[in-house]
């Protein structure tokens, strides 16, 4: 007889690669051809033995051809001698009655077990199986498996292409031989015989270790076992015995476990056994396989419907979990990942097991893998009909129990959706810092759950390791999201009995994660809003669209050399006009096929729409779990005295002011509220002893909410804040610190939140005041009057906010107004220091980084002033005189009026600023601002004061820091010396009605380096003329005096003038470098130049100056960029005078560039020429003769201003004598004749004023 079996089988893969081949367009993702599997399932009829042929049988019951287990010494000989149609195999035939025999002996049938069907259905009827069936006749499912084994070179890597084919071919043989046998009903491990089970055992094997060895060679081909290994378990685990399917997956995870283990690159193994488990695990019948119950989290349960035949403990049983607990298994090893649960709950086990330790790795993709398989499990949970009642959910709840201890155990790498505006969860520490208890046993036995395909075996073989030693790497926001979904559906759906159990042995670093974990799904979860999506969704189609431009750019080489030959070729000789501009293009994506299907278009308005629908209540359903979660802690705090005295109520709190602080719900924020409300009416000393911070965070929030559009959520905002107040004032009958936080809240919600509506908060603000008139119990007491004078402070600032508002495009009235509240607080240190910082953002924003300096510096001296008052320690400052070398204005901030509050009573001072670390970071800021500002030597004032504080500390990590940054500073005074470019001055003054408290006062503007008369004229006639109208704003051009009766009465009139820092001879010895003459600046100075008849210009001996001296209140810079001229000075000078001054500066201009180091030949050889060059020589000249000829030739008397005026122009000619010499030891030989035309210049001018010099000096001393 011819064997032909491995012909066919080789045939067969031939053929189907061909057809998937030439049919590759009916392919899927994994390779499969949808139209031959579509052959396999409905039109593919499999020849099958007739089972009424008597010919040569024997009449054995199937249980006996079927025995459960073979001695493993006998694989080897059974394999070779049962085939016949294997030619490569030797040895004879086998008779049927031999192998017969041979099961006998080794299985005989009295010996086996009667078990229970996987369907649950009566027992089996051994009556119906006791047919008689040809031996000799071949099953397809046994042929092909069998061939495949056996096969090798050409004809095994056809298979392997093409393996779906091959097992689906088998598992439809499989259904139609139980089916046409009837043994749908027999027990699993009967159904099919030793052989086939011993053969896909080989099979499987052999095609792991394919993957693991050839997985970073060829992906596609890897991919598709990989697939195509899953797909067949999914579809055996309802034919064959389970127990024996697990095996298979448990040899699979041991295989890939030991590869990963050994290599560097092992993420491709990763996400190939994610893969795998997630087909694996999309089996309709997953939750039963993973026995739900049997245990303390998920109560007792019938006999497991599908007994492990590969267990140690149970031989047709797995009660053997239930009776294990009863022994003494405490309910705990079911919260976590333990052997016991991975034991009872095979699939889940590795499932989670595995998220555990993807999330240990540092690559997104597994991370995205892992924790979708997790979020599509309980999705498909969440929506299973058979799993509605609560029930039946609870228990599925209770199987992902230990998901809980992998998010907090993965605390550290959750990503933050808040962290720009609000920080992390003060109890996330570091991924090293080695603090945080882990749940998880590292020491489990190696028993049917298997272990982590990500953990390495020590050398006893039972210890499990993980081999990812890299630092944790952060969760994408979408991955949290996803991570957190799952965290919350188990604890939506866990019974109360469960969590009970659970929350028995946290410990408290868990609670606090849990907390934590909690904090950030309300950041998750929070939401958006429908023009948040609607912009990123613009934003991800725009992406798409860039990307694909570019791609297409690069594939059709535009903007190459190769590109821009052709086109000048095409434009000499263009196409002919019959050719189709498709024909031009050698690749158009648009002609494709698949194009629609890749490219991601922008949603349509009505998915919007429905996505911000689900987005809302996501966000409810999360914020509601959360809080739920959170009323439960409070509850087991208020069993236990250990917990109250632990930080966990204020853990709940904080979560409670972030659900407070987010987008939410009407219906989230009613119960937050009554939560809160509870929560401050049973531990009140959470809020006034404890968590000084929390109690104005929380005043904060509830501000906020008073001045919602709802009228529901104020009124329901109104009764916190005013539960709060009397809270506080039952404790001590004063509620001194809530009246001070809410103070303090609302000037900064005034000074950074500008969407709060002024109206409903003054309706809040009444409805509070009601409560207090109507409240009984405190009628006799003084707090309704407290309330009240409460209320009118909150309405003060509410009435500056509205000032604010109208100048919100005017930014020196803006920090005006913010200065003026700020100042209005100066006994209310808290609330000084919040406006402070809110001027220093506003100063940021604009670039004012000296004004913003200035607010910190004046911030600090506030803090040392009352730090001095409660803790005098040597090293510290003593009070805001220290900071008199930076700025003299900071005197502003002592402390010494009779009304300054003691920082001793209750409220004052209580902010994390007053105190040492709040100091140093206050400095610490204020120096980089003053960095930022190229101040300097003002960088170096600050550090005297900081170096004290850390030597004390002996912090000398912070001490190198700083000497260093001292270091840089120091170097770019050196480097740019002459270089820096300083802030100009205008002098502003307003006149006319329309300006209101304005009209008739003077202000100095600081401005930037660059900003000229016309730019900053320009800027203040815009905001006027929007304000006021166009036609009723006016500025006046010149710099003389205003006469305001000759102003029309109707309109506004603006004056601007450039103004210089002035000095007093005295003060240039002290103010000798550029820094000094730019900072700490009082006093300045504009000329007006105007003659005897009223003109502004004349001639020489005509020409007057009026010196303007203008005082300010406060030195610049300061807190604020304009400060109100206090006082004015006038000088006239007469027109020798004037001349005098010209002359010395020129010559001052002079000596400047010959002083420079080194000499800078361009600025050198410019002044000279304005000196002495031929177009100027009539300026000195012209003044001589004016003011000396008349003195020389005796017509006239000598004064000492004749005198002063020839002296400095004895000084001028020495100094260009000096500056000519100078320049021809610079310039090149190509300059030596510009060089002998300036000495001509020279020697001329020295000719023509060396006589009148001569006879003035000769008159003057007779005189």
């Amino acid at each position: 007889m011819m064997n032909v079996g491995q012909t066919l089988f080789e045939t067969m893969a031939h053929i189907v690669r061909a057809l998937v081949m030439e049919l590759d367009f009916h392919n899927d993702q994994h390779g499969r051809n949808g139209l031959l599997a579509t052959y396999i399932q409905f039109s593919c009829t499999l020849p099958h033995p007739d089972a009424n042929q008597s010919a040569g049988v024997s009449c054995v019951p199937v249980a006996m051809q079927a025995p459960p287990y073979r001695a493993a010494s006998m694989l080897a000989h059974s394999a070779a001698a049962r085939s016949s149609s294997n030619p490569d195999l030797s040895g004879g035939h086998a008779r049927p009655h031999d192998d017969f025999s041979r099961w006998l002996d080794v299985a005989p049938c009295a010996a086996r077990p009667i078990e229970r069907t996987g369907s649950m259905r009566t027992s089996y009827d051994s009556n119906v199986h006791m047919m008689m069936g040809p031996v000799y006749k071949k099953l397809v499912h046994e042929e092909v498996v069998l061939q495949w084994v056996v096969s090798s070179g050409s004809v095994r890597e056809a298979a392997l292409s093409n393996c779906w084919f091959f097992f689906e071919l088998m598992v439809k043989s499989m259904a139609q031989h139980l089916a046409e046998t009837d043994r749908l009903d027999a027990p699993r491990r009967l159904r099919f015989s030793e052989q086939y089970v011993d053969d896909i055992t080989a099979l499987l094997n052999s095609i792991v270790a394919d993957i693991v060895q050839r997985y970073n060679k060829d992906y596609k081909l890897i991919h598709g076992l990989n697939t195509s290994i899953a797909f067949f378990i999914y579809d055996i685990l309802s034919l064959m015995d389970r127990g024996f399917v697990f095996a298979l997956i448990k040899t699979y995870c041991r295989e890939i476990a030991k590869k990963i283990t050994t290599v560097t690159d092992s993420y491709i193994l990763i996400n190939l056994k994610l893969d795998f488990l997630r087909i694996v695990c999309s089996h309709e019948h997953y939750i039963t396989l993973n026995l739900p119950f049997g245990t303390s989290l998920t109560g007792s349960a019938p006999v497991s419907p599908s007994p492990s035949m590969t267990s140690s403990q149970s031989a047709g049983s797995t009660l053997s979990a239930t009776s294990a607990y009863r022994d003494g298994v405490k309910h705990a090893n079911f919260a976590d990942l333990s052997s016991a649960y991975k034991h009872q709950h095979y699939l889940v086990g590795i499932v989670l097991s595995d998220l555990a330790a993807a999330l240990e790795t540092s690559n997104a993709s597994v991370h995205n893998r892992a924790i979708n398989l997790v979020k599509n499990l309980l999705s498909c949970h969440d929506s299973d009909p058979r799993y509605t009642d609560s029930e039946c959910k609870s228990r599925v709840a209770a199987l992902y129990l230990p998901l809980l201890g992998v998010v907090m155990d993965s605390l550290v790498q959750l990503h933050d959706a808040s962290l720009t505006s609000r920080g992390p969860p003060s109890h996330v520490m570091d991924a090293e810092s080695g603090s945080q208890s882990h749940p998880i046993n590292q020491n489990v036995a190696m028993a049917i759950a298997g272990s982590s395909v990500f953990r390495r075996p020590s050398a006893s073989g039972i210890e499990e390791l993980d081999p990812f030693k890299t630092r944790k790497m952060q969760l994408g926001a979408e991955n949290t999201r996803n991570l957190l979904s799952c965290f919350v559906w188990v604890l939506k759906n866990a019974s109360r009995r469960t969590i009970d159990r659970w929350w028995e042995d946290l410990s408290q670093t868990q609670m606090q994660q849990l907390l934590d974990v909690l904090y950030f799904g309300v950041s998750s979860f929070e939401y958006k809003g429908r023009k948040y999506l609607k912009k990123q969704n613009q934003q991800l189609s725009h992406k798409n669209t860039d990307i694909k431009s570019k791609l297409e750019d690069v594939i059709l080489g535009a903007g190459s050399a190769r590109s821009e030959l052709m086109l000048r070729r095409r434009e000499k000789n263009p196409p002919s006009p019959h050719m189709s501009g498709d024909r031009v293009l050698r690749w158009r994506k648009d002609k494709t096929h698949y194009k629609q299907a890749m490219e991601q278009q922008e949603k349509p308005r009505m998915e919007i729409e429905y996505d911000a629908h689900i987005e809302g209540n996501l966000a409810t359903e999360a914020s509601l779990i959360g809080l739920d979660m959170l009323e439960y802690i409070i509850q087991q705090c208020e069993r236990s005295d250990s917990l109250q005295s632990s930080n966990l109520l204020g853990a709940v709190l904080r979560v409670m002011q972030h659900l407070l602080s987010c987008n939410q719900s009407e219906l989230v924020l009613q119960n937050v509220f009554a939560s809160q409300r509870s929560l401050v009416f049973k531990f009140p000393e959470l809020l006034f002893e404890e968590e000084t911070e929390q109690c104005a965070d929380l005043c904060l929030r509830l501000l906020s909410h008073c001045s919602s559009s709802l009228s529901v959520i104020r009124s329901q905002a109104s009764a916190s804040l005013y539960l709060l107040m009397r809270q506080n004032f039952e404790i001590g009958n004063n509620f001194a610190r809530v009246k001070m936080q809410v103070t303090m809240s609302l000037s900064s919600l005034v000074g950074t939140n500008q969407s709060f509506n002024e109206e409903y908060l003054r309706r809040s603000l009444k409805t509070i005041l009601l409560y207090a008139e109507e409240d009984t119990d405190l009628q006799e007491t003084t707090f309704p009057e407290q309330v009240k004078d409460l209320v009118f402070n909150l309405h003060m600032i509410l009435s500056d906010t509205v000032k604010m508002k109208e100048f919100q495009e005017d930014p020196e009235m803006l920090i005006d107004l913010m200065y003026r509240i700020a100042k209005g607080y100066q006994t209310s240190p808290d609330l000084r220091l919040t406006w402070l910082q809110n001027m220093a953002g506003k100063h940021s924003e604009r670039n004012n980084h000296a004004e913003a300096a200035l607010c910190l510096i004046h911030s600090a001296a506030l803090v040392a002033e009352y730090l001095h008052m409660m803790e005098d320690r040597l090293y510290h400052p003593v009070g805001c005189v220290a900071f008199q070398r930076i700025s003299p204005n900071v005197l502003e901030e002592s402390a010494v009026s009779d009304d300054v509050v003691s920082p001793d009573e209750e409220g004052i001072c209580t902010g994390k600023y007053f105190s040492e670390s709040g100091l140093v970071g206050l400095l610490e800021h204020s120096a980089s601002s003053f960095t930022m500002a190229s101040m300097y030597e003002a960088v170096n004032e600050v550090y005297r004061i900081l170096i004290p504080i850390h030597e004390a500390n002996k912090d000398y990590k912070k001490l190198a820091s700083i000497h260093g940054k001292l270091h840089e500073a120091f170097n770019k005074i050196v480097h740019q010396q002459g270089k820096r470019l300083f802030s100009c001055f205008y002098r502003v003054g307003f006149y006319g009605s329309k300006f209101g408290d304005l009209d008739g006062e003077e202000f100095v503007y600081k401005e930037q380096p660059f900003v000229k008369l016309p730019e900053i004229t320009h800027r203040l006639e815009s905001f006027y003329s929007e304000r006021f109208g166009s036609d009723d704003i006016e500025t006046i051009k010149d710099s003389n005096n205003v006469d305001r009766n000759k102003l029309n009465p109707d309109k506004a009139y603006i004056q601007i003038t450039y103004v210089e820092p002035y000095f007093d001879l005295y003060e240039y010895r002290s103010r000798t470098t550029d820094f000094d003459k730019n900072f700490n600046l009082k006093r300045f100075m504009y000329a007006t130049p105007f003659t005897s008849d009223g003109r502004a210009h004349g001639q020489l001996g005509e020409q007057f100056k009026r010196k303007t001296i203008l005082t300010t209140s406060q030195s610049f810079p300061y807190i604020r960029t304009r400060i109100q001229v206090i006082g004015r000075k006038q000088l006239v000078l007469t027109p020798i005078e004037v001349a005098i001054e010209d002359i010395q500066k020129k010559t001052a201009e002079l000596f400047e560039a010959l002083s420079q180091e080194p000499p800078d030949p361009k600025i050198l050889q410019m002044v000279l020429q304005g000196c002495i060059g031929t177009t100027v020589n009539q300026g000195p000249m012209e003044v001589a003769i004016v003011f000396l000829s008349d003195v020389a030739s005796g017509s006239k008397p000598a004064s000492n201003y004749h005198n002063k005026l020839r002296l400095c122009f004895k000084d001028f000619i020495r100094r260009c004598g000096d500056a000519l010499r100078r320049n021809k030891t610079l310039i090149s030989p190509e300059q030596r004749e510009y060089q002998k035309e300036l000495e001509r210049n020279y020697k001329t001018l020295f000719e023509k004023l060396g006589p009148i010099l001569l006879n003035a000096r000769v008159c003057i001393a007779k005189a």
